[in-house]
């Protein structure tokens, strides 16, 4: 590496370095004031988008990711899920992060079979957001998956100038990754050929 790679690398990863202690500090918050709706009352939403080709058919895609309590099979930060017996539009999240547990109550708010899973937050970390499905055919699927969740009003500028955003969106990418590479094995298990190497 160049003493000019070097230079330029130094605040890049001093940010970064800031962008996950400043994560941290929000979930501790978070976890302080629980999920009262006057604790997020002068709250801003942060949003993240990434998408993924999949050479998979849609209807395996669908299946997959719509069995929730498999989430953890490819999302890292996700601990647990579990549809909630009472209500299978309910489901309890748990994120295990740095040391810290996390958990929330999610509830469907639209649901499209091959299209859409939307969902929110009723309790806990409060967050929402949807994945949306398309059909290509023979050439597979796209998977795309959008994530918002609440930040009070006095971290939201930090929050959204220090890289953070790059931070989450690299972390939902590699989920997505994970997926497909999950998607792939199914689809080879059931003896259709992929075309990705």
């Amino acid at each position: 590496m160049t003493s000019d790679a070097v230079f330029w690398s130094i605040p890049v990863n001093l940010a970064e370095a800031h962008a996950k202690a400043l994560s941290r500090y929000y979930l501790q918050y978070v976890q302080i004031k629980g999920s009262s709706p006057l604790s997020y009352s002068m709250s801003n939403w942060l949003e993240h988008t990434v998408q993924i080709e999949i050479d998979a058919p849609i209807d395996l895609v669908w299946s997959l990711w719509s069995d929730l309590e498999q989430m953890p099979s490819w999302m890292k930060w996700i601990d647990s899920v579990k549809i909630q017996e009472h209500d299978p539009k309910l489901s309890r999240w748990k994120l295990a992060t740095g040391g810290l547990e996390f958990s929330w109550l999610s509830r469907e708010v639209k649901v499209v079979p091959h299209q859409i899973l939307q969902w929110e937050s009723v309790d806990g970390l409060p967050n929402r957001g949807a994945i949306r499905f398309y059909d290509r055919g023979e050439a597979g699927s796209i998977v795309k998956m959008s994530v918002a969740y609440s930040v009070p009003g006095f971290l939201f500028q930090l929050m959204d100038n220090l890289f953070i955003g790059r931070v989450v969106e690299s972390t939902l990418y590699a989920d997505l990754e994970r997926f497909r590479a999950y998607a792939l094995k199914a689809k080879s298990a059931q003896g259709q050929p992929s075309n990705e190497s």
